[in-house]
């Protein structure tokens, strides 16, 4: 298992990403090696690699954005050769474009499409392996889960629909009979003998789930296990691990105080906020003739202001003004503010397509400029609605410790929220982002932005 940004990734997941650039590389080498000489250069010319690596680093970025990396429940093989030829459609484009403009990136007059078909069917080959060894749980770490209550059948259920974690399910120890059973797992009844249960089942790990194990927590037994050996996690950091959210459900403020993130030194912050200006800056240079157009289109739809300004709460709870293109009638909020929803007939034509497209966001750089925001945080909340939400959720004054954001691991991560218990699961998202927060993330959550943007994700 790799952790990065506190998430758990198996090795075969980063063993797959590899595999498939080093089929994708081999291709390339091996079509240049087969045709004639004078049609290609020589496969040991470095410039032809380099080449052949930007090729590869293109041809994988598409398979990336055609979200060809996420093994969800359900996938059939047809829709991943439907994306496997989309993406490598894309990319073809994409190269094409670049070689007419730079002829001297063209590694060969055949090289790239002949090796481009070999990919495609050694890529098919290898995905198919890849779901097999999925299916199967094969090189997956098993994992004895002991629990009761709701705390158990959530971490069931993420392990469900995230395939690709890296974890299988060897069993389950229940504290008595009177527990509910979950359906489809081997299960044994009481704790003693938990080493004896562990070693039967195979597992090499135990998951503490328990709802309330204020005195149930069998205190004996896991120390038993954990001084033979055996690794035991607690089931909120095996949950944070695995799906990126922290649950503020099961969470006390030691379990905060004590574990390791939530670094905010000095150094951190000022390289955040210099990465998150540079994005600014080249924001309004490559969206200079949008954020042009877009005001003239606002203006001709319907009547009122380009701009909409509203108090929000930025780092600390200071509050500051933010500002995004209209896209809203100017009567939206006649009778008292109130969340957005889906279908909102308060939103405008034009305002319906800059929402999906998240072009109304676009003068919010204005603010990353100013200081009242950075280029990635949580999203800033209206005061009225963060009054309401910190008295009802644990913790959500903690995600105004760091500066809020034009986008965020919540947004990337959640739908558009219009309710408590939405708030809640996007403050998940937030506390996670606030415990690992560095520039490395901040990167990897704009990138995951501009794929939830070209597939029009998550907005209202």
């Amino acid at each position: 298992m790799i952790r990065f940004f506190g998430k758990v990734y198996p090795i075969r997941k980063l063993l797959f990403f590899f595999g498939e650039g080093l089929f994708l590389f081999c291709s390339m080498i091996v079509v240049s090696s087969l045709l004639s000489p004078e049609e290609v250069p020589s496969v040991f010319d470095p410039a032809f690699l380099v080449r052949v690596l930007f090729i590869d680093f293109v041809c994988l970025l598409s398979l990336y954005y055609f979200d060809l990396y996420t093994f969800r429940m359900g996938l059939a093989n047809s829709d991943m050769f439907l994306r496997l030829s989309q993406a490598l459609g894309c990319a073809s484009i994409l190269l094409g474009a670049l070689f007419f403009l730079f002829p001297v990136l063209l590694p060969g007059r055949w090289v790239f499409l002949s090796g481009l078909g070999l990919f495609f069917g050694l890529s098919i080959f290898w995905r198919l392996l890849y779901g097999f060894i999925i299916k199967k749980g094969l090189l997956a770490r098993p994992v004895l889960i002991l629990g009761s209550g709701k705390f158990l059948h959530d971490i069931l259920e993420a392990v469900r629909k995230n395939r690709d974690c890296g974890f299988s399910v060897a069993g389950l120890v229940l504290e008595n009979l009177e527990s509910e059973v979950p359906s489809g797992h081997p299960v044994s009844f009481g704790f003693s003998g938990l080493r004896h249960k562990v070693l039967e089942a195979g597992a090499e790990c135990i998951i503490v789930a328990m709802d309330e194990m204020r005195g149930r927590l069998p205190v004996r037994e896991l120390l038993d296990c954990k001084v033979h050996g055996i690794e035991v996690l607690d089931g909120e950091t095996f949950f944070e691990e695995m799906t990126g959210r922290i649950l503020v459900d099961k969470i006390n403020p030691s379990w905060i105080i004590f574990r390791e993130g939530f670094d905010q030194s000095p150094f951190r912050l000022a390289v955040k906020r210099l990465v998150g200006v540079m994005f600014a800056v080249v924001g309004f240079v490559v969206f200079g003739p949008v954020l042009l157009i877009t005001p003239f289109l606002i203006r001709l739809d319907s009547p009122g202001p380009i701009l909409f300004r509203q108090t929000r709460v930025g780092k600390n709870g200071r509050p500051f003004t933010l500002v995004k293109f209209r896209s809203m009638r100017t009567d939206a909020e006649k009778d008292g503010a109130k969340w957005a929803k889906k279908d909102d007939d308060r939103v405008t034509r034009v305002g319906r397509f800059i929402r999906k497209t998240r072009i109304d966001e676009l003068p919010q750089m204005w603010n990353v400029l100013a200081g009242h925001m950075g280029f990635v945080g949580p999203r800033p909340e209206r005061p009225e609605f963060v009054d309401a939400l910190a008295a009802e959720i644990p913790y959500y004054d903690q995600r105004h410790a760091v500066p809020p954001g034009i986008t965020g691991w919540a947004q990337i991560n959640y739908p558009y929220g219009a309710s408590v218990e939405d708030a809640k699961k996007k403050l998940e998202y937030d506390l996670y982002y606030v415990k690992h927060m560095s520039v490395v993330f901040d990167l990897y959550i704009i990138l995951k932005t501009i794929k939830t943007i070209l597939f029009r994700e998550g907005s209202r």
